[in-house]
């Protein structure tokens, strides 16, 4: 098992002039309940970076972490979709969202989670469509592995791919619980962070 990320918390922001100088950042963004708390977790390899909640759409603010002692940092979007929270609070997001990743110069990659248990709803389809169309990078990330029936992975890696207009082999399948290729992401997160 390589070395985890040791992600740190920095601060919450609500603009992107609120986030701190950065040399490379990745962002994770998904819908609700998706598991982005939970990855975010195994990837630094301590149990309370982020803090996992059962009530959907408990990440309100841009959240960015330190990688490690590097200058490279990694942001925690709000999730979209369902949430326990007013209208008016949940109509800031988009905006929010969409300004940072369009304009955030440090930004190498963001990484679209996607259930891999329920594969991709429309939210997720239109956030791909949205990057897609700005021209900005990104991954496709499928959580929850161990969900999925091992009988049924294949197809289910082959309709997901599918779903999202993707190879299958585009898409980083992980597990949080059961470790499942969070050992793979971390090599990528160095990868496009230079962080060597």
């Amino acid at each position: 098992m390589n070395d985890p990320l040791r992600f740190r918390f920095l601060t919450s922001a609500t603009r992107l002039d609120q986030l701190p100088d950065s040399a490379a950042e990745v962002a994770f963004v998904g819908r609700s309940n998706v598991g982005k708390s939970s990855l975010l977790n195994a990837l630094g390899g301590r149990t309370a970076v982020a803090h996992v909640s059962k009530t959907p759409g408990r990440t309100q603010l841009l959240n960015c972490f330190a990688i490690g002692d590097t200058a490279a940092t990694a942001v925690d979007c709000p999730g979209y979709g369902y949430a326990k929270t007013s209208k008016a609070v949940r109509a800031t997001w988009g905006p929010m969202i969409e300004d940072y990743l369009r304009n955030r110069e440090p930004l190498r990659m963001t990484m679209v989670l996607v259930d891999g248990e329920i594969g991709p709803t429309p939210l997720d389809l239109q956030m791909l469509d949205w990057l897609r169309a700005e021209q900005l990078d990104h991954t496709v990330v499928a959580t929850k592995h161990d969900k999925v029936k091992s009988a049924k992975r294949q197809r289910r890696k082959r309709d997901l791919a599918e779903a999202c207009d993707l190879e299958p082999g585009d898409v980083v399948w992980v597990s949080a619980a059961k470790n499942v290729n969070i050992d793979r992401l971390r090599d990528l997160v160095r990868l496009w962070c230079d962080l060597g």
